[in-house]
């Protein structure tokens, strides 16, 4: 009898959690975490959304300020479209933000102000958004090396700004800058310069290191191994 209680207490909650994301909800604005992480008053309560798709830079990173700032400019006090994605496991709805016509998610890629977080969307849209800006050294990709904010918040701020062997240095940033992996969105594995897939139609993801293409889920081509 308890095992058939839980059972069905689980199958309400299952169904529960499907229901509330399946639809697409508006509210306004009424604050600002960081670049990626609004509130949004939703019935009654101010609700934690985080941006699907995409991770801005911490407030202590380079870029954190300027992240947020552009976020506040676009969405606070604004009336938002929320379409949500999933839960988190910190609680926040995880959905796409829409407000005037513009997709706040699309919006801070296109400023260079976020990396497309490969770790949880596949989505090819966002990838050639982060790609367009890299390219243009838009927002954070004028930095010759910028720090992934998955890295910082582990605690790798890398040794780039601390280390004293400017030769170390200099090797570091060099490959940084001339090192450009390419991932295969579809086969989920990465290219090195030179491969014979490397351009690809498919590999339009780009990482700007080995350990970068690893930690996004993808695994180094055969062939070239990267």
């Amino acid at each position: 009898m308890k095992a058939m209680i839980k059972k069905l207490l689980w199958s309400f909650l299952v169904f529960f959690c499907i229901s509330t994301l399946a639809y697409a909800w508006s509210g306004e604005c009424v604050g600002i975490s960081d670049g990626d992480t609004i509130k949004v008053m939703h019935q009654g309560m101010a609700e934690r959304i985080r941006l699907y798709g995409i991770d801005c830079p911490e407030k202590k990173q380079a870029s954190g300020k300027r992240a947020k700032q552009f976020t506040a400019g676009i969405v606070f006090k604004q009336i938002v479209e929320i379409k949500p994605v999933m839960i988190d496991r910190y609680g926040r709805t995880i959905a796409w933000v829409n407000v005037n016509g513009m997709c706040l998610n699309e919006e801070l890629l296109k400023a260079g102000l976020a990396w497309h977080y490969k770790r949880y969307s596949f989505d090819k849209n966002l990838s050639v958004l982060e790609i367009t800006a890299r390219q243009n050294k838009l927002g954070l990709w004028n930095d010759s090396n910028p720090i992934p904010p998955w890295n910082f918040r582990r605690g790798d701020k890398t040794t780039i700004n601390q280390t004293t062997n400017k030769k170390v240095m200099t090797l570091v940033r060099a490959d940084a800058e001339v090192v450009v992996y390419h991932g295969n969105y579809s086969s989920k594995k990465f290219h090195r310069p030179g491969c014979r897939y490397y351009n690809c139609s498919k590999c339009t993801v780009l990482f700007q290191s080995r350990d970068e293409a690893i930690q996004a889920g993808y695994k180094p081509c055969k062939i070239c191994n990267p």
